[in-house]
């Protein structure tokens, strides 16, 4: 095992002391596995941490005297598992398989011993930790822990250490394949810990301030049989139901794009008669496989850019020269605006209002505001009194004076230049001369916007995604004239908001929806020449793609798609595709393409069909898709020349966060490295460092 040996690794120490139960409940030996020689990072399993685990079991096994095992983590931190950087780093199969084993071979011990195992989960526990604690008998949890989950299937790999095997023997396969594939596929979703007890994973949950000695008094319960947990058999009759049903949904969400979500619904589909000897010796196996495949090292790069870079972004002004932002205006009362009017009541906590050209429309957007803080406190995600302190931040008004103590403006209207220009002149003729005056424009000029004001260094592109409140990314547009103090400030009050901020120069559409409508042009224009929309919306299926591209359509919804392609064909015409089919479909008011039929399948609308006016040489899917790839790498390079991002790595984040890129394809420049269309596209490949292909 010593090619998995991690030079930076902090080796995990587990280490024991034996505790009175009361209640006359006997003697427990407690461990706490910690990497005590580094607070700062979360407690991961090497070979060293592993060892050490191993021999702390050693240590309790030989104890005659005691009548329980208990297992908890350092401050805040339970254990997250394998330590990745050095897995992706193993290009030898059996070192892989032989990892599994141990880990396997160590925290089986927990669900072997003589006396109860208890895993009092204290704080984070990801992977491998949520597997620890899976070995063990029973499992507490802190209501204070930040999350739970088994991730692997977001990076590539499958639960390694037992999850996938004593999960679905534990809570059944339905709420098994929710935190195994379904969680991880959306965007690798954590378990709160009220998640964590409604599911079956944990026993009881306990306030954080006291926790492990409520989790001891409870686990003395259970040893004196005075608490009783209730363990109900999974229904092994519906079991394969359940995971033919996960098998049609996966299919239908990435069409066999990455073989983990389906390795691991092997396993769990296994599990209904495997014993847990064959369970874990197919984790071996599923885990090497995985990990000697390139899926692993794209998502370590997408995760890398996710949890660093996105964290340090790249070229922004130093922070001490960000401006306090204690008062929020926003300009419009729509839906987009409105969305934003919540986050930043929400997030900075400081009186924001909206303003609109008449009572109603902002009426409509204080009531969404008020409708979105009700729901929130009847899924119980805020109590009453919060919910009131947000409500009252919200104010509106018909009369941009309301905006005259504001420290910071944002615009959410029609996005249409002279429109936002006229917005910005009214604003600025009443805040002060240090306002920072934002857009949330998606595809026009923000110099242009700026041009006619007096203080054109304060305005700054803040570009969000919708839905506001769930998409991450958020691109920071500086203009030829915004100066440092405007863009510290925005990734200032881009942070306090909890995005992850790239910046971006003001180009044309920026980073992800350049990208976009030059792919969706590429896309439509094969229909206008001939290809079948199914077949053209099925082009890109192989990549696993949140969605197809006329789905893509719908939720942006085509006028909106179409003005952008149309602004894009002006600054590039050369390059845009404008398509008179699509001009059409926006003339007829049509939404959607598709449209469902009694069977529940969909066809194209029948009116749109007789609309479309098309040519004679029609592609295949693979055509589709080559061309798309080919569009794709060609706008990167020449965002890259242009200056738009700083690297490709911020392309990579972009679209990660922004279009919803999967991690296994390891961020958009990768892919289109391997897929070849670097090079027949640009002339040459991104090389973006950090990921590499296993040697076969």
């Amino acid at each position: 095992m010593s090619d998995m040996t991690n030079p930076d690794e902090v080796v995990t120490h587990a280490r024991v002391r034996l505790l009175d139960l009361p209640d006359g409940a006997g003697t427990m030996a407690l461990i706490t596995i910690d990497n005590d020689r580094d607070h700062t990072r979360p407690t991961t399993f090497g070979p060293g941490g592993m060892a050490s685990l191993d021999a702390a079991l050693d240590q309790v096994a030989a104890m005659t005297e005691i009548t329980a095992i208990g297992v908890t983590g350092k401050p805040f931190i339970f254990a997250v598992g394998a330590d990745l950087s050095a897995i992706g780093s193993v290009t030898d199969r059996e070192i892989i398989r032989q990892f599994g084993q141990m880990g396997h071979n160590v925290f089986r011990r927990l669900g072997e011993m003589d006396v109860p195992t208890f895993a009092f989960v204290n704080g984070a526990a990801m992977g491998g930790g949520t597997e620890l604690a899976l070995h063990c008998d029973y499992r507490t949890m802190s209501w204070g822990a930040a999350a739970m989950s088994l991730p692997e299937v977001f990076l590539g790999l499958i639960p390694g250490w037992g999850g996938a095997w004593l999960l679905p023997n534990l809570i059944g396969p339905a709420n098994a394949l929710e935190v195994i594939i379904a969680n991880p596929m959306q965007q690798n979703k954590q378990l709160k810990p009220k998640d964590a007890l409604r599911l079956g994973v944990v026993d009881a949950l306990f306030e954080s301030a006291d926790f492990l000695e409520q989790s001891i008094r409870w686990a003395a319960g259970v040893v004196n049989k005075t608490i009783v947990v209730p363990r109900p058999e999974p229904d092994r009759d519906s079991w394969e139901a359940i995971v033919g049903i996960a098998r049609t949904m996966l299919d239908d969400r990435i069409h066999g794009a990455t073989p983990a979500p389906y390795r691991a619904l092997d396993l769990v589909s296994a599990a209904r008669t495997a014993t847990r000897d064959e369970g874990f010796d197919a984790e071996d196996e599923a885990l090497a496989d995985l990990v000697m495949g390139d899926d692993l090292r794209a998502s370590l790069y997408a995760f890398d850019l996710v949890q660093k870079r996105a964290k340090r972004p790249v070229g922004v002004p130093d922070k001490s020269l960000a401006r306090p932002v204690t008062k929020v205006g926003v300009v419009g009362a729509g839906l987009m605006a409105s969305q934003l009017a919540l986050l930043f009541a929400k997030r900075l906590q400081v009186p924001v209002v909206m303003t609109d050209l008449d009572a109603e429309r902002v009426d409509k957007g204080l009531e969404f505001v008020r409708a979105d803080l009700a729901g929130q406190v009847a899924k119980g995600r805020l109590s009453q009194d919060k919910s009131n302190r947000l409500s009252a931040l919200v104010t509106g008004s018909t009369d941009k004076a309301a905006f005259a103590d504001a420290d910071f403006v944002i615009e959410a209207v029609f996005e249409n230049l002279a429109v936002k220009k006229q917005v910005f002149a009214e604003v600025e003729a009443i805040v002060s001369d240090t306002c920072i005056l934002a857009t949330n424009t998606s595809s026009l000029s923000v110099t242009a916007m700026a041009a006619d004001l007096a203080h054109p260094e304060r305005v700054v592109g803040f570009h969000f995604f919708n839905p506001v409140a769930l998409m991450p990314l958020l691109e920071i547009a500086r203009a030829e004239q915004t100066d440092d103090a405007t863009v510290a400030t925005a990734f200032a009050v881009g942070k306090t908001l909890k995005k992850s901020c790239v910046l971006v120069k003001d180009a044309p559409a920026f980073v992800v929806n350049r990208l976009l409508t030059r792919y969706m042009g590429e896309v439509i224009k094969a229909v206008d020449e001939g290809t079948d929309i199914a077949v053209a919306d099925r082009s890109v299926d192989p990549l696993g793609l949140p969605m197809s591209p006329f789905n893509l359509m719908r939720l942006v919804g085509p006028a909106v798609a179409f003005h952008v392609s149309e602004t894009m064909n002006a600054a590039y015409p050369d390059r845009f595709h404008v398509s008179e089919n699509m001009r059409n479909i926006v003339a007829a008011g049509k939404t959607a393409i598709w449209v469902k039929q009694e069977d529940g399948t969909f066809i194209v609308d029948p009116d749109i069909a007789a609309m479309l006016v098309q040519g004679d040489t029609p592609l295949t899917e693979e055509q589709v898709r080559t061309r798309a790839a080919d569009a794709l790498a060609d706008e990167a390079r020449r965002m890259l020349d242009e200056g738009v991002v700083a690297e490709a790595q911020d392309i990579d984040l972009c679209m990660l966060l922004g279009a919803g890129w999967p991690f296994w394809l390891g961020g958009i420049t990768p892919y289109l490295d391997r897929s070849g269309a670097a090079e027949r596209a640009a002339g040459r490949r991104f090389l973006v460092p950090g990921v590499a292909s296993v040697p076969k």
